[in-house]
C-alpha cells in the first residue's frame, strides 16, 4: 500500500497522441484548461495528421487525471483512441501552453 502511494505522488512526463476528430472542435484549449487546473506544465498541440499531440509533466497520478479527460474531449469531439508514452520527468516547462 506505502509503495502505490509513492508511486501516485512521483513526478513523470507523458507523450499522449490523441486521434479522432479533435481538431477544430477545441480540443487543445480544453486540455489546456484541464491541465492547468491539475498543476501540470507542457503542451498541446495539431499535429500534420489530424491528431492533437499532448505533452504533460508533472504528479504522475495528476497526469493519469488529465487522459481521463481526454479520452472524451470536448463536447464537439470524438476520440477514437490514445497513444500514451511515459517517460522521465524533465521539468522543461513553466506552464501548459497550445503550441503552435
Amino acid at each position: 500500500m506505502q509503495g502505490e502511494i509513492s508511486n501516485a505522488e512521483e513526478r513523470s512526463s507523458a507523450t499522449i497522441l490523441v486521434r479522432g476528430r479533435v481538431q477544430g472542435v477545441y480540443f487543445r484549449k480544453f486540455t489546456v484548461e484541464n491541465a492547468r487546473k491539475l498543476g501540470l506544465t507542457g503542451f498541446a498541440q495539431n499535429m500534420p495528421d489530424g491528431s492533437v499531440k499532448v505533452f504533460a509533466e508533472g504528479e504522475k497520478s495528476s497526469i493519469q487525471e488529465l487522459i481521463v479527460f481526454l479520452h472524451t474531449g470536448p463536447a464537439q469531439a470524438r476520440v477514437d483512441g490514445l497513444e500514451i508514452s511515459w517517460s522521465s520527468f524533465a521539468s522543461e516547462f513553466q506552464d501548459f501552453s497550445i503550441k503552435r
